[in-house]
């Protein structure tokens, strides 16, 4: 089922209050990367309000580098507006324009994004991208970043699971496949032979083949050379 749907109208509504809340802050009253006065959308993964015109900027990018919803308009889970409240436009742009020039020109402002988020041309070599902290009031390890209980992202977890137990079954395929003279690789069109025989048992092979084609070679000249006549029907099978 959609997470969203488990999502009341009492919940959403409360969302979008705190949401609303988050963006009036001195931290977050413009735009992370234009800075335009009251931004009413967001990047739920990089947890900052953007404005109008940047948020479709970030829909180009991708959904694996930014997330962007409404503030207003959509439906948020609980741990994604959890993210929002541990991050701010003025953290994430900490590490984002860690090395940024003062007064830079921000524009074309597509430009400016892409070489922010796609090329991290100005973020910081100290610090790591800022994410969800575990243990956070609302927040899913599994929901956001795709990671099971164990600490596993459960794409690896899944294929870890497949290929253990084709290591418990290989002790097996390895001891059926010695057991055998040789074996035979449809794939590769090579065959695996079985030992040579010794020199003695090539000479007898050899001997037993010659003396088969000479014997054939007999019964079929005796055969060639017989009298192959015709026998007229005897009279009393002829009928005027």
């Amino acid at each position: 089922m959609n997470d969203k749907a488990s999502v009341s109208k009492e919940l959403n509504a409360k969302h979008t209050k705190i949401l609303e809340g988050l963006s009036k802050l001195p931290e977050n009253r413009e735009c992370a990367d234009c800075q335009s006065k009251a931004p009413r959308w967001a990047s739920i993964n990089l947890g900052i309000f953007i404005c109008m015109q940047c948020s479709g900027i970030h829909r180009s990018l991708g959904v694996h580098i930014s997330k962007v919803r409404s503030t207003t308009l959509d439906t948020w889970l609980p741990e994604q507006v959890a993210f929002m409240k541990s991050m701010s436009n003025k953290k994430s742009n900490s590490y984002w324009e860690a090395e940024l020039p003062l007064n830079f020109d921000r524009n074309p402002i597509e430009k400016f994004i892409h070489s922010k988020y796609v090329d991290k041309k100005w973020a910081s070599k100290a610090t790591v991208q800022p994410m969800p902290v575990a243990g956070q009031k609302g927040y899913s390890p599994e929901r956001s970043v795709g990671v099971s209980r164990s600490g596993i992202p459960k794409k690896a977890r899944k294929y870890s699971l497949e290929e253990e137990a084709f290591s418990n079954n290989m002790p097996h395929i390895a001891s059926t496949t010695r057991a055998r003279g040789g074996s035979l690789d449809l794939m590769n069109d090579n065959i695996l032979a079985p030992p040579k025989a010794t020199i003695s048992e090539q000479s007898t092979s050899r001997k037993s083949i010659d003396t088969a084609t000479d014997l054939f070679s007999l019964l079929y000249v005796s055969d060639a050379q017989q009298d192959r006549t015709v026998v007229p029907p005897s009279r009393w099978a002829t009928f005027d």
